[in-house]
């Protein structure tokens, strides 16, 4: 990918964009004393007025974007890091950023910060609008090079107008993370400022996509604007999210830990679930939110993102006739699956890193973005659990607020037993995910390729929860449990019970209960799934189904 081949000359890149900040402080009269251009003569009165306020507004811009200085630029680049306004440029295509509130300036006056060099033009953080691949997106990118990017009352009044714009004329917001907290010399304001933008997540949750990048520190009450939008994605190394820091941490449990264990990006993309996934620096980070950007609807009103597609649609994949081991026990990759049939093996896995016993993502199907969800039988065998019910659910959420049709891949021998579940709330939390598929509007199909097993068979978007297409291969089987268990309790304490396995194996391990009672639509070869996807799709482009009236549904958090 594109991506890929420019993360391997970031170094390079962060060089280049170092070259390039030290030619416009020094090009634009920063680095020494100015030469006023000559103008026509005029009234002496109006000269002076409007050279005075000429200079003001050159040099409120010139200052604003060094943000806190040439020193502190420099400390941003031996991190490994790059300024808020290099990760705008990065992000958003060439030329297309309009930045607001450039001469914002904070109103704290305590503890000296009424003084000149205490005052910095757009505070510490970059607003504006822009274009990725041609397409509108708002954007905040919080500056730690002024004061640390912490929040002051002008910092979050700049980021509650973009949102209130951006929910005005239904764009995506994009929020890049780089701060240490409140700003501590503001107090309360700096706190109403943070619950300001709390309220506009909410807000536009469900109305345009949100996209939180965590490019440097992100700690206390912050956290939670990350946590209320859609995908919140983490740069390795130099970000991290926690709601106190070690010291505190140490100081009430006395549990000694580092930043990376407690808030880092490997803890949060594989142990926590916090975070969707982890990139390896700012540059890779960027590159791939922008691939990540082109899947989305601009809002709730937009359909899904079509685009020209090489890929055949009536293409055939002979490989999918042999995937499926002829042991049911035996494990295989639901990845090749899904890669062997979406749009130039093109699939963009979101939470590859946690609960790995199930699979979530974006593709194309024909041109057209698709959500996709799948078990995985490499790991428990595919079975749910509660953490992988969460991040399906959650998942499948967002591609029906968003229009994104969504299709599953069933291979799943059941709920995850034990009391550690039991006691975690198995129950509770697995109903997420029958409430996510059953609610979901949007186009629905299924394909059934080896398990669908008790009430799991259920929750994966079976028909009896409005599946718009089910499928199942020939190597499916649909049943209440698997064919050893059955016996033990319906033949218990009976001889024979090989000969009664193979009986019941012969009657239920197989499509053809379900097919004939129309729980499946048809039995398909695999090799045709990618064509007949493709061609429900279409049929299914124009699909309308509503939900009765309700002022929220109630689902089992």
């Amino acid at each position: 990918m594109a991506a890929l081949t420019a993360v391997r000359s970031s170094s390079k890149l962060l060089t280049g964009f170092s070259a390039a900040y030290r030619g416009l402080i020094h090009g634009s009269g920063l680095a020494g004393a100015s030469v006023r251009p000559r103008l026509p003569l005029q009234p002496r009165w109006y000269a002076v007025s409007h050279l005075s306020v000429q200079e003001r507004i050159e040099n409120k811009r010139k200052a604003a974007l060094v943000g806190g200085g040439q020193t502190r630029i420099e400390a941003q680049h031996k991190r490994g890091k790059l300024t808020a306004r290099e990760r705008v440029e990065l992000l958003l295509d060439s030329g297309t950023f309009v930045e607001y509130d450039t001469f914002v300036e904070h109103r704290c006056s305590d503890f000296g910060m009424e003084a000149d060099q205490n005052k910095f033009p757009g505070d510490s953080v970059v607003t504006g609008q822009g274009r990725i691949n041609g397409r509108l997106v708002y954007v905040f990118s919080q500056d730690f090079t002024v004061f640390g990017g912490s929040l002051s009352g002008a910092h979050a009044q700049k980021i509650c107008k973009i949102m209130d714009q951006a929910l005005l004329v239904g764009a995506p917001v994009i929020g890049l993370n780089d701060s240490g907290g409140a700003r501590i010399q503001e107090g309360v304001e700096s706190l109403a400022g943070y619950a300001d933008i709390f309220l506009r997540n909410v807000m536009a949750s469900g109305v345009v996509p949100q996209i939180s990048l965590i490019m440097g520190p992100c700690a206390g009450g912050a956290v939670y604007s990350p946590a209320l939008t859609d995908f919140t994605f983490m740069v390795k190394d130099t970000s991290y999210l926690f709601i106190t820091g070690p010291d505190v941490v140490k100081s009430v449990t006395n549990e000694d830990v580092t930043q990376e264990e407690l808030g880092g990006a490997k803890t949060h993309t594989a142990v926590s679930g916090v975070a969707h996934r982890a990139f390896e620096n700012d540059i890779d980070a960027l590159l791939n939110l922008r691939e990540f950007f082109n899947f989305l609807p601009l809002s709730n009103k937009d359909s899904a993102p079509v685009i020209e597609c090489q890929d055949p649609s009536e293409r055939l994949v002979p490989g999918l006739d042999t995937i499926v081991p002829f042991e049911n026990t035996k494990a295989y990759d639901m990845l090749d699956i899904v890669r062997g049939i979406v749009d130039e093996r093109e699939f963009f896995e979101i939470m590859p890193n946690y609960a790995k016993n199930i699979v979530v993502g974006f593709a194309r199907m024909n041109g057209r973005t698709v959500g996709i969800v799948g078990n995985q039988p490499k790991v428990a065998s595919g079975c749910l659990d509660i953490n992988s019910s969460v991040k399906g659910a959650r998942f499948v959420r967002f591609c029906d607020a968003f229009n994104i049709p969504i299709i599953t891949f069933v291979d799943v021998p059941g709920f995850l037993p034990g009391t550690a579940q039991e006691y975690g709330g198995i129950i509770r939390h697995g109903a997420k995910l029958l409430f996510a598929f059953a609610e979901a509007t949007v186009p629905k199909i299924t394909v059934i390729t080896r398990k669908a097993y008790g009430g799991a068979y259920d929750v994966m978007s079976s028909k009896h929860l409005r599946g718009d297409v089910n499928y199942a291969w020939p190597s499916a089987e649909v049943a209440v449990m698997g064919a050893k268990g059955a016996v033990q309790i319906i033949f218990r304490g009976k001889e024979n019970q090989a000969e009664a396995e193979a009986e019941y194996v012969e009657k239920f391990a197989n499509p053809f209960p379900a097919a004939v009672r129309g729980f499946v639509d048809d039995i398909i070869q695999p090799s045709t799934t990618r064509r007949r996807i493709c061609r429900d799709l279409e049929v299914l482009a124009s699909k309308q189904q509503n939900n009765p009236w309700k002022k929220h549904a109630n689902i089992p958090l």
